[in-house]
This record gives structure tokens, sequence and C-alpha cells, in this order.
């Protein structure tokens, strides 16, 4: 089966390791193109090519002021994903509760070990 474009939806865009990496520094704050291309060590074409995917899937807005472009965030683009996630959740907080059991245990001495 051939795989969607890139642009199709949120899912597909954020498969690409470079545009969560300019997804995480923009939930920081607004950033120029220039300030992610230092900040992230790309290449200034790269980075416009993955923010116009990540702007025509809804995941950034751009402000434009004189000839610098300035992205951030739109966090409710991220709905969709949240939204597939959250029945994980619940399963991730038990075998972490779980972890930190068997850690207390470890931390306990030898003789203090329930059997």
């Amino acid at each position: 089966m051939a795989r969607l474009a890139t642009t199709s939806d949120v899912f597909n865009a954020i498969a690409e390791p470079q545009r969560r990496a300019i997804l995480s520094l923009l939930a920081q704050g607004e950033r120029s193109v220039n300030d992610v291309v230092e900040l992230l060590g790309l290449k200034q074409p790269q980075v416009s090519k993955h923010l116009r995917v990540l702007k025509k899937v809804g995941l950034v807005s751009v402000r434009v002021e004189g000839q610098q472009h300035f992205y951030q965030i739109k966090a409710d683009g991220l709905k969709s994903v949240h939204e597939w996630v959250k029945p994980f959740e619940q399963l991730w907080n038990e075998r972490f509760d779980r972890l930190a059991e068997y850690l207390k245990e470890l931390q306990k001495p030898e003789n203090q070990r329930r059997e």
C-alpha cells in the first residue's frame, strides 16, 4: 500500500524526525526560520520545506515581519495526535507505577524484601 503524502495529515507530517525536532523547538516559543536553522543545525531550504509541510497540516502558523518569517506552534493542530495517544496513557502510568514499586523494593535491605 502506498504511503500518503506528508501533507495529507498530521500523523504523516510528524512521522519525519526533523519535523518533530522543529515542533519541539517551537513549543518553547516563536522562532524565525534562521533561528531554527541555527539551533537545529539544518540547512535553510530543508527547514523552509519542513515548515511549509507543518503549516499545510495546521501545526504551525507564520507571522511575516519585513523579510523575516516567524513561526509558532498551533497546539490545537496536535489534538488528533493527543486523542489517539490518550488511551495509552493509563497503560503507561500502570507500567511506571509497577516500575516504581519494583525500584523501591530493590532499595530495601535484603532482609526486608518481600518474598
